[in-house]
């Protein structure tokens, strides 16, 4: 069987290989290594269900596809992995609107095929991790039709209102508000008689958070899927989740943003002065934080949840809570996908990540994420030639690393057309503009192996098409190559458990224009240094001028891009080395005995 074949390859695949150090370190007692919570340095990883594994042939992922390769993920060094929803929907946003929060989608199995998956993942030492979509249902959900015929306690359970009247006794929307997905974000219900809120779709009806009984059924979804064994939730859509109230019977209009003066149906046309980032949302955060927290103290195993929030910095980081009223233990840092472009120079990358550190809160950890379903991949959005680079600085930077799946294997996106678009925010565009909105590209099935559909399934038509050149982007010719994106990462993922990059502090250094170092040390093991080079030219790594007392002729090559002659496991002489450009290299030199796994 394949799944057999690749976990062989990868169970004998080395990480770095073992070379002499031409200065032996010193004998005397190790210092003791740092004791971690388990996603305190965790390497999380999200699958997009429906895009990882086929299991029966229909062309679609599904659960016991994600059991059968789930030793994958352990095996190239991750500690978490998050879905994107697998819950039963009409898929209208793919798993995004909810008809029910507490039963699967058929299409991807049935809750014994959850179980069996839970259970995998527990026995191979794998938090697994569901998303957790709060802000709205679909409009099919039990609740919403309940709502809809005023049926108690559903009637506010979604956000209604009866509209205004003109000066001609014509009924109009409350507000201005515009959907995400464009258009009005109110919906005409001729059987209530009322608009509902969508902030997404209008088959995405806002649920109610100014309603205590909705905020009880939410913690209940929560408690459901925590009692099935999970390790946490990743947040949907968080700075929606409220909306200013209303002012003598109607919602305040949001004021034109200038930004977009032809389109009124773009949501770019408003400043969301009404509808975003309400003090609220955070109390509520806090107030699940308080839920995971239970299971917490239950189990001594502790729950987490990591938050999604397109917002302001401050918005973002103030998620973490404080410690009276702790919430995320990790709101997902999308600096390094907002701030960065295929151009960007080094101190474009310094920015980004500074901007991050200086915004947490004291005591908060770091996390950092270079993709997911929302964006376009890295060797795409940030060119292919850096895709090793960026993951070297993601593996090596202080914290937490969040990886979407293929990245590891410097996937790219496919150029979907639109006759074949089938995401409703790319759909609700037009041909001249849908990719600038579709999220298809990204979403593509993963690639395994050279076979028919990239090993992903063994249908005549899978639910989006493979992308372009699988044939030799894929795991399995990346496991067996002398050197790969995969074998890199791998190398990578297997430092970052080292005392070096799991408790080192932290120097960061910009030299010129595109020159990135770091150095990671702790006192009495020793030093690593990354340094990526975003130029277009060769350079040399002034490590002596840059680290003072660092002075080491010979440092060894941890991990490095492809487009670096020396590999992992070799010396070289860092006064004589000059790095590729686009290229990354991490480089390591102990001081002492004790590099256990911390």
């Amino acid at each position: 069987m394949y799944v057999i074949g690749i976990l062989a390859l990868l169970l004998a695949v080395g990480h770095t290989s073992q070379a002499v150090d031409p200065r032996p370190p010193p004998k005397g007692p190790p210092p003791k290594a740092a004791k971690f919570d388990w996603w305190e340095r965790g390497n999380f990883y999200q699958i997009y269900p429906r895009s990882f594994k086929d299991s029966d042939g229909d062309g679609i992922g599904d659960l016991k596809g994600i059991t059968q390769m789930i030793d994958y993920l352990k095996v190239i060094g991750i500690d978490g992995v998050w879905l994107s929803p697998i819950f039963k929907s009409p898929m209208n946003d793919f798993g995004y609107d909810i008809s029910d929060f507490y039963a699967i989608q058929e299409e991807y199995g049935t809750m014994e095929d959850f179980e069996e998956l839970a259970a995998k993942c527990a026995s191979i030492g794998l938090k697994l991790i569901l998303d957790f979509v709060p802000n709205h249902s679909s409009d099919e959900h039990e609740h919403f039709r309940l709502s809809e015929e005023s049926v108690e306690p559903y009637r506010d359970y979604y956000i209604w209102h009866s509209g205004v009247l003109d000066a001609n006794g014509t009924r109009h929307p409350p507000s201005n508000w515009i959907s995400v997905f464009r258009g009005s974000a109110w919906q005409w219900s001729d059987k209530r008689q009322q608009y509902y809120l969508h902030q997404f779709q209008k088959k995405q009806p806002d649920l109610n958070y100014r309603n205590p009984a909705l905020v009880e059924e939410m913690k209940n979804v929560m408690r459901f899927w925590l009692n099935k064994g999970i390790a946490g939730f990743r947040i949907d859509a968080l700075p929606y989740l409220y909306e200013s109230e209303e002012v003598d019977g109607r919602y305040r209009d949001e004021p034109l943003s200038g930004l977009v003066s032809d389109d009124p149906n773009n949501p770019a046309y408003l400043t969301h002065t009404e509808t975003k980032d309400q003090p609220e949302t955070y109390d509520m955060v806090h107030q699940w934080r308080a839920v995971v927290d239970e299971y917490t103290a239950r189990d001594n195993v502790t729950r987490i949840i990591l938050t999604e929030a397109y917002t302001a910095l401050e918005n973002t980081t103030r998620f973490y809570g404080t410690p009276a009223a702790p919430g995320a233990q990790i709101p997902f840092n999308f600096q390094l996908i907002t701030q960065l472009t295929v151009n960007s120079t080094g101190s474009d990358f310094v920015n980004a990540v500074q901007s991050w550190v200086r915004a947490m809160p004291p005591g908060a950890i770091a996390n950092w994420v270079l993709g997911n379903h929302d964006n376009s991949r890295i060797a795409t959005r940030l060119g292919v030639e850096r895709a090793d680079l960026y993951n070297i600085a993601l593996q090596t930077l202080p914290g937490i690393a969040v990886t979407y799946y293929g990245e590891e294997i410097a996937m790219k996106d496919r150029w979907i057309s639109w006759e074949d678009t089938i995401d409703p925010a790319g759909c609700n565009a037009d041909p001249d503009t849908y990719t600038l909105y579709s999220r298809d590209p990204v979403r593509t099935p993963f690639q395994w192996n050279n076979s028919t559909n990239a090993g992903f399934s063994n249908a005549s038509r899978t639910w989006l098409p493979v992308a372009e050149g699988y044939e030799e982007l894929n795991v399995a010719a990346q496991l067996v190559a002398p050197r790969s994106h995969l074998r890199t990462f791998m190398e990578l993922t297997d430092y970052r458990k080292r005392r070096l990059l799991a408790e080192g502090d932290f120097n960061l250094q910009l030299v010129g224009t595109n020159l990135v170092l770091y150095k990671r040390s702790v006192p009495r093991v020793g030093y690593a240094v990354v340094a990526l080079n975003f130029g277009a030219e060769p350079v040399e790594l002034p490590l002596d001028k840059v680290f003072p007392g660092t002075g080491e002729r010979w440092l060894k090559v941890v991990a490095s891009s492809l487009q670096v002659k020396p590999t992992s496991g070799t010396w070289i002489n860092v006064r004589l080395f000059k790095l590729a450009p686009n290229a990354g290299i991490v480089l390591e030199r102990r001081t002492g005995r004790n590099d256990v796994v911390a």
